[in-house]
Formats: C-alpha cells, structure tokens, sequence
C-alpha cells in the first residue's frame, strides 16, 4: 500500500506541474529523492515519463470539441479551423521528434542531475521575468489561434527541443517561445496544451515500447502503482489547467519565474550543501 501512497503523491506533483511552466520532470526527480519509489531504476524511469499521459488526457478533456474537427457543433468554417489547427501542431512538433529521439536516451544518461535541474529551473526563471518585464507595454501580433502562422507554430515547436534538458519545462519552453514571437499569453498557453498531446503520447508509448523491449515485464503492484499515478494526474491537471487559465487573465507568469528562481537556488543549497 505504501507503493501507492507514493504513486498517489507523485501523480499530484506531476498532475499540478506538467502545465504550469515549472518543470514537471525536474520536480518529479526531486520527488524522487525524497518519495524512493521501491522499484528498479528501469520502472522508476519509464514511470517518470508515462505518469503524464494522464495528465495529457486532462487536456483532451478539457478540449475535446474545440480540437473535434467533426464535432456536430461547428460550421464548415470552424471544422476547417479545426484541421488547420491540428495542421500546425502536428508540425510544430515535428522539430523535437527530429531531435528528440536520436537524443534521448544520452540526455537520459548524462543530463539528469541536481546540477543541470537546478541550473535550467534558475535560468528559464529569469527569462521568464525578463521577457515579461520587455512585453509589458506591446501589443500581441497573435491574440487568437486562429491568427497564429504555420511558420510561426513550427518555430515555436523549435523551442520545445528545450524541454529535452530536464528542468527546462516543457510547457515553459513553448510558451516563452510563443510570447517571445508575439502571441499573447492565452495564445500561448494554450498552443502549449496542444502541442503536449503529441508530444507525450510519443513519449509515452516510447517509454513504454522500450521498457518491454528490455525484457522488463509489469507485475500486479506496478501495474497498479503507474495507473494510479495517471488517474490522479489526470484528476490534479484537469483542475491545473483550468486555474492556469484563469490565471493568466489577470496576471503575467512573474510569479513562476520567482518560484522557478527559488527553487533552483533550494536544490542547489540541499543537494549541494547539505544533502
């Protein structure tokens, strides 16, 4: 029972961080050092990962008619709309894949480290303050998906090949990418939740594929532990992104990019200092 306990705490972690732009994976393997999933290197890994489907399915939820191109609902013009939308982000991620796949098991290996967490919480911080503070008197050129380019859509998948440093933020990535080539923040969040369905449904079934490829196998409690995980993150993100939202309509993201800074410099003093 303790095995889901920690299951059930990870998945609010991830649930609460995959959307906000405070790196989930950069909190989950601090998590880890404290809530030691008792189980092999490989699981713990490949959970670490596929945890997120359920909060991408959160997503899903929350869009499934604005991101239906044959919902029942829309006129010609917003099932057009819709098509194109998922045009964009199918293209826009295109980038990481390129990148991504040759790259992620050495990123794996050779970047997961208190050092590099810290480092990337720190720096995407202060990015996050600054580029705040210099659009804090323009104007969005992109206030409405529908007005944001494929070419610009596909630069901002550029950006997500960030996101393959642990504690960069996936959802930070992109969104700072998004507002540094003009969308709005709504614009930009929400092309980020876009963006994430692909992305980690990839990751996911990656994870997963070579998990099984290794000759590892789920037994009873692991299977029970990693569903868990996803239901409860489903749950946390579902709530996340709503409060996001409303966020955002009032507030700028200063407020993560402290919160990022602080953090940083609370891995550097434990792990570096006392730990």
């Amino acid at each position: 029972m303790i095995e889901l306990f920690k299951a059930i705490i990870l998945g609010v972690i991830e649930g609460i961080t995959e959307f906000l732009p405070i790196s989930s994976t950069g909190h989950l393997y601090l998590a880890d050092a404290f809530i030691k999933l008792d189980e092999s290197t490989a699981f713990i890994n490949m959970f670490m990962v596929v945890i997120q489907f359920g909060a991408i399915m959160a997503v899903i939820a929350l869009y499934f008619n604005k991101l239906n191109p044959v919902a029942r609902n829309k006129d010609q013009l917003a099932k057009q709309q819709t098509w194109i939308l998922w045009a964009k982000v199918i293209l826009a991620v295109l980038p990481s894949v390129i990148i991504g796949l040759p790259l992620n098991d050495w990123m794996d290996a050779h970047l997961t480290s208190w050092q590099v967490i810290s480092a990337t919480l720190i720096l995407y911080g202060v990015l996050f303050i600054l580029i705040e503070t210099f659009n804090h008197h323009r104007s969005p050129h992109f206030a409405n998906l529908n007005q944001l380019p494929i070419k610009i859509a596909i630069l901002i998948g550029c950006f997500q090949i960030l996101s393959l440093v642990p504690g960069t933020s996936r959802s930070g990535a992109t969104i700072l990418g998004a507002m540094l080539v003009g969308s709005s923040r709504y614009v930009a969040t929400e092309f980020s939740f876009f963006l994430a369905i692909p992305t980690m449904f990839g990751a996911s079934l990656l994870k997963i594929t070579k998990y099984l490829i290794h000759g590892n196998t789920f037994t009873g409690m692991q299977a029970a532990v990693l569903i868990t995980g996803m239901l409860v993150s489903f749950v946390v993100a579902y709530l996340s992104i709503k409060f996001l939202l409303n966020y955002i309509k009032q507030n700028d993201f200063k407020a993560f990019g402290w919160y990022r800074i602080i953090l940083g410099l609370a891995v550097i003093f434990y792990f570096g200092l006392v730990h």
